[in-house]
């Protein structure tokens, strides 16, 4: 079987017609390996990427144009000295050195305190201590007769032990109650442990009588009972500071006693697109028009990651309202994600409105599809503000890449890339010379152990229904122009909340 790696920056496929099973990417069938547990502190982690081995024997890069790229003489080169690729004369910035500006940048929110069902799903920000003792009284740990054990030392099947049963308890009573030698009480599971008894006979171990009662089996003392603070005792700690907050956290912190708890709070994500030729969904699209899809489904990537997204929808034709849009958005959000297709060559309405913001550096990032994004803290609060490429599969592909980390780093998640799994190339797969390529495609299980993987279509940025059959994307390194049928190839899956 095929082994996992944790770079957060790989993908997926499927065809018809293989001898595969499909995969199920509910089960939680992926087995990390040690490196998937890299773990992130601090406002400004440093970011490693492993890389996987495949067919490297071939390089004809003339076989695999460079996809289109924009170029401009906007502001002085920031990748001088970065360690950035040159291909065909375009100078490209690495998606390491891009996705770790964007996470040593992002702000870290204060916690806040919210009521302990609104805090599902986030981290826990203070140490929570128990006020109180669970249980608070000694109890029974379920249905039967509360007895002395040593009344029933001698008990078996073929010799029974035969007490006499004083009374009964509830769950909820709160009279108290004892016992003495060869006496026993009947008691429901939660109830009051009557003074004198230390265990607590299941009912299916007797013969469940009323007035009397015979015991077919001995037990240890303290079997089936739960003591005072055997679960937390006063001043125990009860939640510490980084746990995620699920339904067992939100029972303990109820049952001591806390309606309240600070937390690590979702970040708000504004999430804006530009361009002329956009039109909102309700409206028709005539000649040359398009529907934004890029608000939509960036804003519910933004919530699948845990943020509060924010859509803000289309960006209006002017610089003056679009400055008056920008400003407002940012005294509202912690990041600013824009959506766009780019000038090629010049300033645009967008890039004129950013500089008189503070003006964002354009840069053209070694991956495909969509390679020109930007970066950049705008206005007196210095809000990041980043933009991905106008193309849909291009732009959720920049959101995997830059804004799902950031956005789980300003949650506090420890592991900030989705797991990755090494699967074998079902076909040929072919990639642009000094491009990380990511691809959509479908990974399946083989029944002889490891994972296939398929891709679907050619990488066509435009392909939504194709985007929205995958379930996985199937990275090439910038170096590999070729990958054989049969070689491996790294594959990120793409599950919901995953």
């Amino acid at each position: 079987m095929v082994g996992m790696s944790d770079d957060s920056t790989r993908g997926w496929i499927s065809g018809g017609g293989r001898d595969t099973t499909q995969l199920d990417l509910t089960s939680g069938g992926l087995v990390p390996s040690p490196r998937d547990n890299r773990q992130v502190s601090g406002p400004a982690p440093v970011v490693t990427h492993d890389t996987v081995q495949v067919d490297r024997s071939v390089f004809s890069s003339d076989r695999v144009p460079s996809p289109a790229i924009a170029t401009g003489d906007r502001a002085p080169d920031p990748l001088a000295d970065t360690g950035s690729v040159d291909v065909s004369g375009v100078r490209l910035r690495p998606v390491e050195h891009h996705l770790d500006e964007i996470l040593g940048a992002v702000p870290q929110p204060d916690p806040i305190e919210l009521a302990v069902l609104d805090a599902q799903g986030l981290l826990c920000a203070e140490l929570v201590t128990s006020q109180r003792s669970l249980p608070a009284f000694d109890q029974a740990g379920l249905d039967g007769y509360a007895v002395r054990a040593a009344d029933i030392a001698t008990a078996t099947v073929e010799q029974p032990v035969d007490l006499a049963v004083v009374g009964e308890t509830a769950a909820g009573d709160g009279e108290p109650a004892s016992i003495t030698a060869g006496l026993a009480q009947k008691v429901a599971v939660g109830a009051m442990l009557p003074a004198g008894a230390d265990v607590v006979v299941p009912a299916a171990w007797t013969d469940q009588g009323a007035a009397r009662v015979q015991v077919f089996a001995a037990l240890a003392p303290g079997s089936y009972v739960r003591r005072v603070g055997d679960d937390v005792a006063t001043g125990d700690v009860a939640v510490e500071v980084g746990t995620p907050i699920g339904p067992a956290q939100i029972s303990l912190l109820a049952a001591v006693g806390r309606e309240r708890v600070a937390v690590r709070p979702r970040p708000r994500i504004t999430v804006l697109c530009a361009g002329n030729e956009l039109v909102d969904v309700g409206a028709v699209a005539g000649p040359g028009q398009q529907v934004d899809v890029n608000s939509y489904a960036l804003a519910a990537a933004a919530r699948d990651a845990g943020a509060e997204a924010y859509r803000a929808g289309i960006m209006p034709n002017d610089r003056r309202r679009m400055v008056e849009l920008l400003e407002g958005q940012m005294l509202r959000s912690d990041v600013v994600l824009v959506a766009g297709t780019f000038a090629n060559g010049g300033h645009d309405l967008l890039q004129e409105a950013l500089d008189e913001l503070g003006g964002l550096t354009f840069t053209q990032v070694a991956m495909h599809p969509g390679p020109v994004h930007a970066f950049g803290k705008l206005g007196p609060d210095a809000v990041p503000v980043i933009c991905v490429p106008g193309e849909p599969v291009a732009a959720l592909v920049a959101f995997e890449v830059f804004v799902r980390p950031a956005i789980r780093l300003m949650l506090g998640k420890r592991q900030l890339f989705r797991r990755t799994v090494q699967a074998v190339s079902a076909q040929q797969l072919l990639s642009p010379l000094g491009y990380r390529q990511y691809l959509h495609g479908q990974v399946m299980r083989h029944p002889d152990g490891g994972y296939v993987v398929e891709p679907i279509g050619d990488g066509d940025q435009a392909m939504l229904a194709r985007m929205a059959r995958a379930n996985c994307l199937i990275v090439v390194d910038e170096d590999v122009t070729e990958v054989s049928a049969g070689g491996l190839v790294t594959v990120m899956p793409m599950l919901l909340g995953g």
